[in-house]
């Protein structure tokens, strides 16, 4: 069977990324619940807990009911309510924890692009019928179960959708907590929000940062490039990613230029290991030993469907509206 569609491969392990212990640290009104990878699942992206003098601001909810379990176990332990969500992205490893949420607080208001009514009519359509022909083709319980999940989260795009749309990149007061919000050019998807809080200098980027490499499936690879570029101006200390441990300034840059490189790297004549060669040395100090084979065989991937897929499949997503 064909590879389903979006961040469906089949990860080995739990990602424990090697990074310095001063990038790992963050404000004390800063929580960073990070996601996993584990074998034969989806995965889910990190989540962030902002404090705010009105409650908590959870940036992304995950895909998983034990990963959403966590947000809500530590909302519990910090005695705070959720009053607002900010979604980096339509994912639905970013997005998927919106509707049990809106279940356990329901006064809480969505933040997020208005990418995610495109998606449903497009991307999520395809993966839908990929799931359903996945289901028909198999005689794993655990596997097809895992499969319904994920329809369930893709019919449940209603209660995961946006109250607020972001249209703009602007300056909010959430809770009582001033923050930036930026919306980006078509990038990993067609409407890509992170977060600056000019406060902490904390820059929450979504999958605009994503380690152990970056994910092309719904990505307009060049104007991501200039998506990093813009980030790279932003005076932060730290950066939380979409998946991955947080950076320092000067990690991300590291991060920046191996992102670069690749490009340069696929738009030429080299071979295809040699441009993955070339951003596991790169990205060498971000990734431990036992995560470089993941790294290359994530890159093997999106060098043929991606990178170097015909032109006017990368056309298309770089032309998405929000």
């Amino acid at each position: 069977m064909r590879r389903i569609a979006a961040f469906v491969l089949p990860f080995v392990s739990a990602l424990a990324l090697a990074v310095p212990a001063a990038a790992r640290e963050l404000p004390r009104d800063i929580t960073l619940l990070r996601g996993t990878f584990v074998p034969n699942a989806q995965p889910d992206g990190n989540s962030t807990l902002l404090a705010a003098p009105e409650g908590l601001i959870a940036i992304d909810t995950g895909r998983h009911a034990a990963h959403t379990d966590r947000l809500l176990e530590a909302a519990r332990k910090q005695r705070q309510p959720i009053v607002a969500v900010i979604n980096t992205h339509w994912h639905l490893d970013h997005i998927g924890g919106n509707g049990r949420l809106r279940d356990a607080f329901p006064a809480v208001t969505i933040y997020a692009s208005g990418a995610l009514g495109a998606a449903r009519e497009g991307f999520l359509a395809q993966y839908r019928t990929q799931l359903d022909d996945a289901i028909a083709h198999s005689a794993d319980a655990a596997q097809i179960q895992a499969w319904r999940d994920e329809i369930a989260l893709i019919d449940a795009a209603p209660r995961l959708a946006p109250d607020r749309v972001i249209a703009q990149t602007q300056t909010l007061r959430i809770a009582g907590r001033t923050l930036q919000l930026h919306l980006a050019a078509p990038s990993v998807t067609a409407g890509d929000v992170w977060v600056y809080d000019p406060a902490e200098h904390v820059l929450i980027a979504g999958d605009l940062v994503t380690l152990p490499a970056p994910l092309f499936d719904t990505a307009c690879p060049a104007q991501w490039q200039a998506s990093l570029a813009e980030l790279d101006r932003v005076d932060f200390t730290r950066l939380i990613p979409g998946h991955g441990p947080p950076l320092d300034h000067a990690q991300f840059r590291i991060y920046r230029r191996a992102y670069d490189a690749l490009l340069a790297c696929t738009a030429g004549a080299a071979e295809k290991n040699a441009c993955i060669d070339g951003w596991v040395e790169r990205a060498k100090t971000l990734l431990p030993e036992s995560e470089r084979a993941f790294a290359r065989r994530l890159l093997d991937y999106y060098i043929d469907n991606s990178l170097r897929a015909p032109a006017q499949k990368t056309a298309a997503l770089c032309h998405a509206s929000t």
